[in-house]
């Protein structure tokens, strides 16, 4: 519950940070000088990639945990049996063992979106965090019936 109180409040603030910059840049517009104009369309287009990275950020989180909760209803997902340090990090090498069988399980079943999900928690638990993305991102194609790239 605090990551998702944590990303409502981050988006929050980005939201208002995206306004008050599409605010100077519609008022670098309003000034009707070339360089300011400019310049102004320019600042507009900042807030729009943000808000469109950040509606991408939130529709692929929101799949996952529709993944994720579909997973536990059917009483797949993975159980958490890393090994942790005395300072509660994960341990590199048992999250190397879980990781090695996560990936023969989806080598097995690679059409299989829950062995695909299950290999993202994986990456995920080995600090490989774009991995872990790109096999999420694998995970809801499947799911969805979306043709998936190699």
């Amino acid at each position: 519950m605090r990551a998702k109180i944590t990303y409502v409040v981050t988006a929050a603030v980005l939201v208002v940070y995206f306004v008050l910059v599409g605010s100077r840049g519609v008022m670098l517009i309003e000034t009707g000088t070339p360089v300011t104009v400019a310049l102004g369309a320019a600042v507009l287009v900042l807030p729009l990639i943000g808000l469109w990275f950040l509606w991408k950020s939130t529709q692929f989180v929101r799949r996952a945990n529709q993944l994720a909760a579909e997973l536990d209803a059917e009483g797949g997902l993975p159980v958490d049996e890393l090994r942790r340090t005395s300072a509660g990090r994960i341990d590199r090498d048992s999250a190397d063992e879980v990781f090695a069988r996560r990936r023969a399980e989806t080598e097995d079943a690679p059409d299989d979106w829950r062995t695909w999900f299950r290999l993202a928690v994986a990456y995920h638990d080995a600090r490989d965090t774009p991995r872990a993305r790109k096999a999420m991102q694998h995970a809801i194609a499947l799911h969805d019936g979306k043709p998936v790239r190699a």
